[in-house]
This record gives C-alpha cells, sequence and structure tokens, in this order.
C-alpha cells in the first residue's frame, strides 16, 4: 500500500470513527473544549493581573528625605547623585510646598497645620521609578542604595505594600498553574476513557486487521487521526467561547475596571498567539488521549 492510500484509508476511518460514535466523540470534544476555555480565561486573568502589577508599579514613587543641615548645593549634588542612581525622574519638592500638599490631602483637618510654630517637613526628592526598577527586588536594591548615599536621611518607597502584592500575584500563578496541570491530567484521562469506548465499538475490525498481518502502528493511526481531529474541534469550540466572552462582557468590564486596569483591560481575550496555544493544546490532548486509549486496548 502506497503512502497515499495509506493515508486516504486512515482518514476516511477517522472520518467513519467520528459518524460511528458521535456521542462518544461529543464528549470528548466538549471536554476538551471546558478545558482549554478555562485555560483561555486563566490567561485572561492573567493578563488582567500583569496591568493590574503594572498600573501600580507606574504609580511608584520613592521618597527620599534629605538630611535638614544641607544647603542649596549640598542638596543639588544629592540629587545629582540620586538621579544618577536610579535613572528615574526626579523631582524636587521644598518643605512648604509639602506642607501646602499634605494640608490639601487633610482638607478641613489641614486648617490645623497653620498653627504650627515652624515648619517639620524635610526637604525630599520624589523619585519616579523606571519599569525595570519596580519589581520588589529591584526597589529594595535601589532603596538600600539610596540610603547609603551622603545627605540622605530616610528612604520610603510603600515596601510592604509591594511585597504583600507580589507575593499575592507569586500565589495566584502558582495555584493557577496547579489548577491548570490538573484539570489537563483530568481531560486526558476523561478523553482517552471516552475513546476507549469508541475503539471498543470498533475491536471486530480492529481483531480483522490484526489477523490479515496489520502492526500496532498501522491499527493506531485512524484513532489517533481521531484524536487530532476531537483537539482540533475542542480547540475552536473554545476559542468561540472565549470570543463571544469577549465581544459581550468584555466592553462591560473594560468600562467597569477602566478606572484601576486602564485600558489594558479591553484588550481582545483571542489574541493570535493564545488562538495558536490553544489549538495546539487541543491537539496535544486529543492525540494524548486517544494514544493511552488505543495502546490499553492493543495491551489487552
Amino acid at each position: 500500500m502506497s503512502a497515499l492510500s495509506k493515508v486516504t484509508y486512515f482518514c476516511r476511518s477517522a472520518a467513519v470513527g467520528l459518524k460511528h460514535s458521535p456521542f462518544v466523540h461529543f464528549i470528548a470534544v466538549t471536554t476538551i473544549a471546558i478545558a482549554l476555555f478555562s485555560a483561555g480565561m486563566a490567561r485572561g486573568a492573567a493578563r488582567v493581573l500583569d496591568n493590574l502589577l503594572a498600573s501600580l508599579g507606574g504609580e511608584v514613587e520613592v521618597t527620599v528625605y534629605l538630611s535638614p543641615e544641607l544647603d542649596a548645593d549640598e542638596v543639588h549634588g544629592v540629587r545629582a547623585r540620586v538621579l544618577a542612581l536610579s535613572g528615574g525622574e526626579v523631582t524636587l519638592v521644598s518643605p512648604d510646598a509639602a506642607l501646602s500638599r499634605l494640608r490639601t490631602e487633610l482638607g478641613d483637618l489641614g486648617e490645623a497645620l497653620a498653627e504650627l510654630p515652624e515648619n517639620p517637613l524635610p526637604v525630599s526628592l520624589e523619585l519616579r521609578v523606571p519599569p525595570e526598577r519596580r519589581n520588589p527586588d529591584a526597589l529594595l536594591a535601589l532603596a538600600k542604595a539610596l540610603r547609603a548615599a551622603p545627605g540622605v536621611a530616610g528612604v520610603d518607597y510603600g515596601e510592604a505594600a509591594v511585597q504583600r502584592l507580589s507575593a499575592i500575584a507569586r500565589a495566584l500563578r502558582f495555584g493557577s498553574l496547579v489548577a491548570f496541570a490538573v484539570v489537563l491530567g483530568a481531560t486526558v484521562v476523561i478523553v482517552a476513557a471516552t475513546l476507549q469506548l469508541a475503539i471498543y465499538s470498533r475491536r471486530g475490525e480492529i481483531e480483522i486487521q490484526k489477523l490479515v498481518g496489520a502492526t500496532d502502528r498501522f491499527v493506531k493511526a485512524p484513532f489517533l487521526l481521531e484524536g487530532l481531529l476531537q483537539g482540533v474541534l475542542g480547540a475552536a469550540v473554545a476559542l468561540f467561547g472565549l470570543w463571544a466572552f469577549g465581544r459581550v462582557l468584555g466592553p462591560t468590564l473594560g468600562a467597569l475596571f477602566a478606572f484601576l486596569l486602564g485600558p489594558g483591560v479591553a484588550a481582545p481575550w483571542v489574541e493570535p498567539r493564545l488562538a495558536l496555544e490553544l489549538l495546539c493544546a487541543g491537539c496535544g490532548l486529543g492525540l494524548g488521549g486517544s494514544f493511552v486509549a488505543v495502546g490499553r486496548f492493543l495491551r489487552v
């Protein structure tokens, strides 16, 4: 039998198999679609989380408090050193400007500040952190370097809040990876179980093939192709579900969380890279389930 004849036979046999047990294959396709849809939703949630971290990171400001005994020239010298250490934007805030800002933030209570005999606030530098230094480790290293600089009395950047948010993000990513691995494992088991039912319904055909000298590879090929087709169909259904979700609820979510997450949350839920990843994952799930099922049957 030529290679073309084999391919034609395998495709025809796979099509007959799909037609012979439609309900069994429907269960397998639905299971793959649910798993891939969940994976796509997890990716969307991860992207929203990344947008949240980026938006909060964009608001990170390191406040450097200067020693009160510094004169104007020394203040400008410290500002130059801070600029060289960070590479970000440095704004000099005078004590009067800081007190005026504090009075505005306190609202009605700010009037009490007018009774102070003198301004207790020091000269400070507000440092806008560049994007590459918005992670906790880089911020901590920058704060240590700034505290060691001459003329610096203190450094504040909300260390506890940044560390806590980063820990939450790491925990969510790890949990999503564990859940995704469990879902993928369960999907392979379910797909293998459903496909084994279809294989048992055609055991007579398989036994005849074995009697006439067909190899295990020849017997497996149509069923592996069936699994591949199931994976493609499951990926297509999952992508359609993600597209529909983004089309129906995407604008609502974008309007609801735009104040916090910015415009990134309204990005399309189905991107070319995600579509390719889900398609490959669907093919892998279908092939994996069919390989397990047909291998188990041939070992019996």
